[in-house]
């Protein structure tokens, strides 16, 4: 499985990249504000400067909702390096978007599924990469989990090439329970990643071999 790192925050994608662990980062509009990157020119060099950091695939969003213009931004995306990946919305105009970028052999990310319904179109498009919003279906009563593991039976199946990518990652838990269910690509926050390597027996143990260590060698 993949590991890519959700934020806009360069140090969090150094310390990732660090750890000899990532295979990429998502971004959205969110995040970019959340990191106080205002402006096109500087969202544009934030993105630049990401793609020098990291070794593989950068999501960068469009932002319009028409056809023309998703066109218009993921063109002017793609050619900003060859590690960008569009990311689009799953809606009817962003279908037709990623058929097109799919026909011109751009990369693409179909972001905020929340359904299989809607994975299909996007594998049928002929989308790099769906992601699947498992956190916000959580958050609302729903399974977020179990619908990564329907789309991804249902890929198999029909042997689509599009991944399977885990996004709105909550917790560390998450990242096992999407490993489990087959999720070719998780993004999630730094945090959550880190967290996989927590356990209480792991520092016990630690703790004890040094103690002896220390006993031995004064």
């Amino acid at each position: 499985m993949k590991f890519f790192i959700d934020t806009a925050n360069l140090e969090q994608i150094r310390e990732a990249q660090d750890l000899g662990i990532l295979d990429g980062v998502t971004t959205n509009p969110s995040l970019m504000a959340k990191e106080g990157i205002k402006g096109d020119e500087n969202i544009i060099n934030h993105y630049k400067t990401i793609c020098e950091i990291v070794d593989g695939d950068v999501s960068a969003e469009v932002i319009s909702t028409d056809f023309e213009g998703m066109i218009k931004e993921g063109e002017a995306l793609a050619a900003l390096h060859p590690q960008i990946t569009i990311k689009v919305p799953v809606i009817k105009e962003g279908i037709k978007a990623i058929k097109y970028f799919s026909d011109k052999g751009l990369k693409t990310n179909c972001t905020l599924v929340f359904s299989a319904g809607q994975a299909l179109l996007a594998a049928k498009a002929g989308a790099t990469y769906v992601s699947p919003f498992i956190g916000r279906l959580d958050d609302i009563s729903t399974d977020g989990v179990a619908l990564i593991k329907q789309i991804v039976d249902m890929y198999n199946y029909y042997g689509y090439d599009t991944q399977v990518l885990a996004a709105s990652i909550r917790h560390t838990l998450h990242i096992i329970q999407c490993a489990e269910a087959g999720a070719d690509v998780v993004t999630a926050p730094l945090s959550a990643i880190l967290g996989l390597l927590k356990h209480p027996l792991t520092d016990i143990g630690l703790e004890k071999f040094l103690a002896d260590y220390n006993k031995l060698n004064g």
